[in-house]
């Protein structure tokens, strides 16, 4: 930010010092040592104040932790909803003729449930919008699967290549190799 006689010059735009008119492209086109040889000073822009407008109406002005929470109870209960309805056919097609559900796929609706619950509690657990900020904007929030185990493969000892071989037979044809019944290739 540029400075000048207690005031902020903006790039691009025309100003006055002195009684001398400066075009809005000097600032662009002159040196610091010109800026600073009329009295320019450059500072640092101030910095901002900012807030998480899901939470707060303004910097240390939160929003209603009680609306809050049923808000973000619903969003939990709308994300286990989406992640429940490709599998739902599952449970119609036993409501309507009792085909049986895989048990995969009991296990993992059960597990969207788990989830579900485990976070909604979480989330009425808080007493206050920077605890439940806090908890919404973190991992747990939004993990929905079972971590990942990754086993690493046994090593299994180098073996020396196999010599190919490889055969043609002919039958009752010839081929242009001969007429020999089979050719073997090292």
């Amino acid at each position: 930010m540029l400075i000048l006689d207690g005031k902020t010059l903006q790039y691009d735009r025309a100003f006055t010092h002195n009684g001398m008119s400066y075009p809005a492209n000097w600032l662009r086109l002159t040196t610091l040592e010109e800026k600073q040889a009329i009295g320019i000073t450059e500072v640092p822009d101030p910095v901002r104040p900012t807030w998480d407008q899901r939470f707060y109406w303004g910097v240390d002005n939160p929003k209603d932790h009680a609306g809050l929470v049923d808000l973000w109870v619903s969003k939990v209960k709308e994300i286990a909803g989406s992640l429940l309805a490709p599998s739902d056919w599952y449970v119609t097609r036993n409501a309507e003729n009792g085909s049986a559900i895989p048990q995969g796929v009991l296990d993992r609706r059960a597990e969207i449930r788990t989830y579900s619950n485990t976070k909604e509690t979480a989330i009425r657990d808080t007493t206050t919008t920077a605890e439940l900020a806090a908890y919404v904007t973190s991992a747990a929030f939004f993990e929905w699967e079972p971590p990942v185990v990754v086993e690493e493969p046994a090593e299994e000892p180098a073996e020396e290549p196999a010599e190919e071989v490889v055969e043609f037979s002919s039958s009752s044809t010839t081929s242009n190799f001969g007429s020999s019944d089979s050719l073997i290739f090292e």
